[in-house]
C-alpha cells in the first residue's frame, strides 16, 4: 500500500501531535515526523502544512536567534490546534476500529443448515 497517500489525509494531526509534544522549527518538525516512522514524509508538504495550520490559527511562531546560522521560526501549538488535534484523535480512533474490523481476517460464519455461509 502506497503511504504517501494515507499520509496526506493525516499529515495535520501527526504535525500537530509533534508540535503539541515540544515546539520545533520546520526541518525539526520533518525529522520527528520520520524518526517516528513516517519515512515518506516530504519537505514541502511538512513545510505547507504548517504554513496552512498557522494560518489557520492552530499554531503560532516565534523566532529563536541562532549562532551558527540565520534565525529559526519555531511553531508551537495554541488551544485552538489542541482542539482541533483532539477532534483528529477521535476521528482517526474511530476510522481506525472501523477500518481494522473491515480488514481483519473473516471467522466462518455459523447459517442454517444448507445455506451458503
Amino acid at each position: 500500500m502506497d503511504g504517501t497517500q494515507l499520509l496526506k489525509g493525516v499529515l495535520d494531526a501527526a504535525v500537530l501531535a509533534v508540535v503539541e509534544r515540544e515546539d520545533g522549527y520546520g526541518y525539526d518538525v520533518v525529522r520527528r515526523l520520520r524518526d517516528a516512522g513516517l519515512d515518506e514524509v516530504g519537505d514541502a508538504s511538512v513545510y505547507g502544512t504548517l504554513r496552512r495550520l498557522y494560518a489557520a490559527g492552530a499554531l503560532s511562531t516565534y523566532v529563536v536567534p541562532s549562532d551558527g546560522g540565520p534565525h529559526r521560526k519555531y511553531y508551537s501549538i495554541t488551544p485552538s490546534g489542541r482542539e482541533l488535534l483532539d477532534e483528529q484523535r477521535g476521528s482517526w480512533r474511530q476510522f481506525s476500529e472501523t477500518l481494522s474490523a473491515l480488514i481483519s481476517p473473516a471467522t466462518p460464519s455459523t447459517s442454517p443448515e444448507g445455506a451458503p455461509a
